[in-house]
Order: C-alpha cells, then structure tokens, then sequence
C-alpha cells in the first residue's frame, strides 16, 4: 500500500468511487484542452480548462495540456495576463484559479477560535480584488489528522467546500508550515558587542540580537527596517538592519510605523507616470459652464486638497418664496480615473486616503488629488447637484450636470465663521454679502429640517494633534466646532441624499452609505445601565430622537460625557453596501457618498453610476463595476476600518511621545472603560487614552460588574464605574508602543450593592498566595 494514499475523514482509504470521480474530472479536463490542432487555446477554453481542474493550474499545465510549444508560448503568456488584467482569473505565485475560488490544497493561516471553541482559518494567499477571504473551519482531531495549537501558525491543510451558515469552507490540516520571518520595523538598541531590535509590532513579544557587522550604521534608539534570517540552521535567529529611519520619536516615523504595521501602500508604480502623461483635458462642450457662479470652498486651514465646493442664493421662483437654491460641485474624478485602468486599480486596492497629522497617503497620485482634480482658482472639471429648498428647508427639488468651474475663493472655516462673526478678511470681505450670507440663510433653513428630522445628536469632541517644524508635537488641542462646519456637513448630506435618489429613480446600481440599527442585545445592555444612572430608555425599536432625548436629558448632568460613550458604543458600525438599509444615525432612508471621490473609491462608484444613468459621457460604471460592486463594498468597508486604526494609532503614539517627560505627573481623568482586569482613562487635557491595571486598585478585591459597567470591592463594596471623574498618575510612557499606564489616586465611590456574598466565581481577582522567605 503507498505511504500517501488519500484518506478520508474517518481515516480510511478513499474508496474506488471517489477515485473513479478524481478520474473523470481529470478526464474532462483534458477532453476540454484537445485542440484540433495544436494552438492558442481561447479565453473561453481556458477558463474552462481552469474550471474544470480540481488540481492547482499553472502556465506549464495549460501549455502542456493545450500541446503549446516554442513562440506560442509568448503569446500564451499574453492571454493570460489579459485574463488576469480582466478579472476573470487570478494569477497567484504562478498558479491560476477562478477569481474567488480556494485551490483544494491551501496554506492556511490559523485566524482565531469561534463561539464553539473551534480553530478558524484563511488563505495566506489570497488576492484583495476577489474581496475578502473567506473564513475556512478547521477541522481538528485524531480522525482529520494533526491539530493545530495556536493563532497564527501556518498549515498546509486540504480544502473542501461545506454546506453551513457561517464557513463555506473547512479545512483538514496536513502539515504545520514554519512561519517565514520577514522585514519588519523596530527601535535599534546599541551594546557592547552588537545590541538588538525592539519591534514595534505589540505581537512580537521578543527582541533580535543584531551582530556588530550588521547594524549598518544604526544608532542608538533609532527607528530602524530589519530583516532576520528565514531558516537558520544553528544558534538564535539574528537581525540585520536594513534601512535606517531616524528618531523614533519624530512624526515622520510614527507615521511609518502605522503604515507599516497595516500595510499601507505608499507608493505608486513607476509605470502609472505613462498613464497619467496620457490623460485628456477636459473640454467645456457637453458640460454646464459654471465658471462665472462664485462657488467657493471651504475646508480645514490645513487641508491639502479641496474637491467639494458650495453656493447659494435666494431662489426668484415666485412659487417657492423664501426658498433658497444650492449648487454643491465636487470634482469630476470620474472623468480621469476610468474603469480598467492602472489609476483605478491602485485607487481601488487603497479603498480612501490615509491622514496623518503631517501627511496624507493618497488614494489618487498627487497629479491628481492635489493638482487635475483639486477645485483651486482655476478651471476644473466637476459633477455638481443643483438643489432648491423651501422656507422651511426640506429640499423640493434637484437635478445632476456635468460641469466646468472655476473657484472664486479658497476658505478655511476660520475665516468663514471669522466673516460672518464680524471679522472679515482681505479675503472673505468682498465675498460678505455677495456668497458667503446667502450660503449662511441657506444653512439656516436647511439646519431647521434637519432638526425636524433629528439625526443621532452625539457630542464628541475629537483631539488634534499640532506638530511644530520639526516634526515634534506642540500641542493637542480639541478644535472648536463651528457653524462654518455644520454648513458644509450639512450641504453635503443633502447632495449625498440626491445623489442615492437620483439612481434609484434611474434602477442604477451603486453603493448605499449604510448605518444599520443598534442590534437588541446592545439596546437591552445600555437601557439596563441607564437604569443605574436613573435615565429610563423606553421600551421597543428606538429611533435617533430617543437617544437624543437621553443625551439632552443628560447634558446639564455629570454624566454627560459617560451617556455620550455609552450611546456611541450601542450603535452599529457603518459600512458600505450594495443593499440599502437606511443610515439610522443621520435619520435617512437612502444615504450614499457622492461628495469626497477623491479620497474614497465608494464615492467615485456613485460618480460612475450617475455619469452613465445620466447621459453624461466617458467614465461611467461599466460592467465589470457592477458585477464585482458587493465584494467593492466589503473591500473598501475593510479599508475604511484599516485607515480609522492607523490614524488612531498614529495620534495615541504621538500622545504618548507627548506625555512621556511627564511621567510622575497628575491628571484630571475620566474612567473610559471598564473590564474584568483594569480601567481605562481618558485625560481631560489632552484626550489622551491609558490603563489602570485592577492589581493597583486599592486593598480590595474587584468583580466586574457588567450591569453597573464597573470594578466594585468585593468587601468594602468600593466601586469605579464608566464615567467617573477621577484624578491619575502618570506611572509609564511606552511612546513606541502609543501605551500610557497610569495609577488611580482617586477612592472608588461608596456602592449600595457589596460583593460580600456574591458567588466566587464572578470575582475578578483571586487571593494573593503570601509568600515567606526562608532564612538562611
């Protein structure tokens, strides 16, 4: 009997059937590759050939299949890099496949454990344009062969399809894979003899010894790239750095490490500079000729590019008296980024730009994102929404064009509000009365509908950080919120809504901005902690204004900040769909994004689909947008989040750099969260984020109390909730690492429920073993 016969899931041979079955597929296989001759096998063939193969299909195999020798192998070569280049079959590591589809034998990736306590896993391979990979059960055991033991190993598993609600895969692992160590970044520390890396990457719980030959000049402390050996045969894996970044402290590096860390890409490809020499100006025949409106824009003071701009006036329909009409003109991407090009790929891989409080990365080369498609004080091409509001700022009307503008100025908020306020500048006063108080009336009517409808009303402040010219943080402060904000968010919500109706009228595919309801398990958890706080959450489905009744409620009292988190987490996480379901926290029916292409692909789809459900001319949806747009969705919804971690991330290093000559230091804090082994705070100056582990609690022993969402004394019934003014000691700094310990100074407050009593199994922290030191 061979060594390698396959065997089945009870571990028996494979019987004679499902061999047969092996058999006839390959057969079928091969009957699809007979040319009549020998030849270049058509797109169709191929596909089918590929299809039809339950083995791993490469070059070799379809040029041996097809009888395909010398010079047609070029042209083989081209076919399939058009398949590629289409969408219609993924090329990975030279093996070809059906976009989507697992080879039955994969490397798999162990991901984490379910509900049920089983593995699941994804593909190590997998290519991002066939959108997200698929989750794959693991099935362990003596009868399915060896087990995994831990996240993040690498298996060489077979892969078969399954019939379940969650996986549509499982796999039976064959053997474990040694994990291939790569490039990474970390903080160079010099020694005597050599020194080592410290990564960045929280994971990596280790450091690398780094010989003297090998340090390639790094200092001590600086951010470094390294690279260890992939199989060392003898003695420890060692380090050698590769690329030297600088001061880890400074922001240029802290940025670099987010990017890295979620593998932001960076850079363009070299070949992209042809494809963008190649781009045509955009002519006035066939578009609104806008350049004589006075639209202006109006963004950060810092912002480094501009794609959306307003302008308003009284509306002279005698009809619709008191009325007002808005034109909203953001900048036509569309028409330069088209469907199957080299710049509609990069953009759709990035998914949106990236902030940073020094830089931006682009999801459009600067060419484009601050130059061609940038509304500066010259002629521009734009898709704008001409919008006519009544009195009483329900919008009664709007018609999409295809237009060319040019920007009669370039505003921050500051100066706008500044203007209105009774300041204005060199700038802002000869647009006073002409265009900035007619876009302030508009607002004004616009701004009563809006509260009519009452969207989710949280206050949130959000922190910025400052930085000074040498790339070091100079403050972080927490920006005013101005009206000048509130009107350009305003208009753009309204232009988004037009845009969302406008392609449903026309039957248009397109992605819906979507912000599902909060789910009835989060709803029952936040009623239930209100009740602690005396706050009744009414019964049944809520809408947007009975949370705002709350957090009104909740204003004038000290816990307005905590009913403001805790609303905040009770709701879902918008997303991007092609299936509308309403945006709840804006109160809205039909929501997309239509005002930032730009800096998000989602934006350029709805830009597409009114481009060519309009009329417009080139640059519309095409084919191949429609029927990949639901794994376009989950793409960009995953980059989205990517994006929102590597910005968070960024700002908590950055703070952490900020604080960390202050450790030692008082801060008035306020508890932000609450688990079974600490507290989070958050710092009133600074915003900033840290920990108090529960071991520093006091004498006490502390349970968690999920209802009262706090630490209580199990004796003393001292309690810490969610919300709770405190003061705090800055105890530690981890700058590299964005982590901030810190030491409560503050007693818990007095709790009418002990934990005196409660069974032992809802206690947090178990009773220290007293350890005596023998003498001698």
């Amino acid at each position: 009997m061979r060594r390698n016969s396959p065997v089945t899931e009870d571990g028996d041979a494979k019987p004679k059937r499902a061999r047969a079955t092996k058999a006839a597929k390959a057969s079928k296989a091969r009957s699809l590759a007979k040319p009549e001759a020998a030849r270049v096998p058509s797109k169709s063939e191929v596909i089918d050939f590929i299809r039809a193969s339950d083995e791993s299909i490469g070059k070799r195999e379809i040029a041996r299949a097809f009888n395909i020798k010398g010079a047609d192998r070029i042209e083989l070569k081209r076919l399939l890099k058009e398949l590629a280049d289409d969408g219609l079959i993924s090329n990975t590591k030279r093996r070809m496949r059906e976009p989507g589809r697992l080879a039955p034998v994969a490397v798999i990736e162990i991901a984490g454990r379910d509900r049920d306590g089983e593995f699941h896993a994804a593909p190590v391979s997998w290519d991002a344009g066939d959108g997200p990979p698929p989750k794959i059960l693991v099935r362990e055991g003596r009868k399915s062969g060896p087990a995994p033991a831990g996240v993040g190993e690498h298996w060489l598993a077979r892969i078969e399809p399954i019939e379940d609600a969650v996986y549509a895969h499982a796999a039976k692992p064959m053997k474990r894979l040694p994990r291939e160590i790569v490039a990474d970044l970390g903080v160079y520390r010099a020694g005597r003899d050599g020194g080592v890396i410290e990564p960045i990457n929280k994971k990596a719980m280790k450091e690398w010894r780094v010989e003297p030959g090998d340090a390639n000049g790094a200092q001590d402390g600086e951010l470094v790239r390294f690279a260890v050996s992939k199989h060392p045969r003898y003695g420890a894996v060692k380090a050698r750095v590769i690329e030297r970044l600088g001061n880890p402290a400074s922001e240029k590096a802290v940025s670099l490490i987010a990017i890295h860390n979620h593998n932001i890409p960076v850079e363009f490809p070299p070949e992209l500079a042809r494809e963008l020499e190649s781009l045509e100006a955009p002519r006035l025949k066939g578009r609104e000729d806008l350049r004589k409106t006075p639209l202006i824009t109006i963004d950060p003071a810092d912002a480094r590019d501009h794609d959306d701009a307003v302008w308003a006036a009284p509306d002279d329909d005698p009809q619709n008296e008191g009325g007002h009409v808005v034109i909203v003109a953001i900048a036509d991407v569309s028409f330069y980024v088209r469907p199957g090009s080299m710049l509609d790929a990069e953009a759709k891989k990035r998914g949106n730009s990236v902030y940073f409080p020094d830089r931006v990365v682009p999801m459009l080369p600067e060419e484009l994102s601050n130059g061609l498609c940038s509304l500066v004080e010259a002629d521009r091409p734009v898709l704008a929404v001409r919008m006519v509001f009544g009195r009483d700022g329900r919008k009664r009307s709007h018609a999409f064009m295809r237009g060319m503008m040019r920007s009669a100025a370039k505003l921050s908020y500051q100066q706008a509000q500044a203007a209105i306020d009774g300041a204005p500048d060199e700038k802002t006063a000869p647009l006073l009365e002409s265009v900035l108080r007619p876009l302030w009336a508009a607002y004004e009517a616009v701004k009563a509908a809006r509260d009519k409808r009452s969207p989710l009303d949280l206050d949130l402040p959000e922190r910025k950080v400052l930085l000074d010219d040498t790339g070091h943080v100079r403050d972080i402060v927490i920006p005013p919120r101005l009206d000048a904000h509130r009107l350009i968010e305003e208009f753009m919500i309204q232009a988004n809504v037009a845009a969302a109706e406008t392609l449903e009228e026309k039957k248009s595919p397109l992605l819906y901005r979507v912000h599902d309801a909060p789910s009835t398990e989060k709803i029952d958890a936040l009623r239930e902690f209100l009740g602690t706080l005396d706050i009744a959450l009414a019964p049944g489905n809520l809408r947007p204004m009975q949370f705002n009744r709350i957090l009104a409620r909740a204003k004038a009292t000290e816990f307005a900040d905590l009913v403001n988190e805790v609303v905040l987490r009770a709701q879902a996480q918008a997303e991007y769909s092609s299936r509308n379901m309403g945006h709840f926290g804006l109160n809205l029916r039909r929501y997309a994004h239509f005002t930032s292409p730009i800096r998000r692909y989602a934006d350029l789809i709805v830009h597409r689909a009114l481009v060519k459900a309009l009329g417009f001319g080139p640059g519309g949806l095409s084919d191949e947008d429609v029927a990949q747009i639901d794994r376009t969705a989950e793409h960009i919804s995953q980059m989205e989040r990517r994006a929102m971690a590597a910005e968070r991330e960024t700002i908590d290093r950055l703070v952490a750099f900020h604080l960390a000559d202050r450790v030692g230091s008082h801060f008035s804090a306020r508890i932000s969260g609450v688990n079974k082994v600490g507290l989070f705070v958050k710092l009133n100056e600074t915003g900033a984020d840290g920990f108090v582990p529960a071991a520093t609690l006091g004498r006490d022993y502390y349970r968690y109390s999920a209802k009262d969402r706090a630490l209580i004394g199990e004796r003393s019934g001292e309690r810490f909730r969610l919300g709770d003014a405190v003061e705090v000691r800055l105890a530690e700094a981890a700058p590299t690492a964005g982590a901030l310990r810190f030491e409560l100074l503050t007693e818990g407050r007095a709790s009418e429920r002990r934990g005196k009593g409660r069974p032992r199994a809802e206690r947090t922290l178990k009773k220290p073993v007293r350890r005596v030191k023998k003498r001698g």
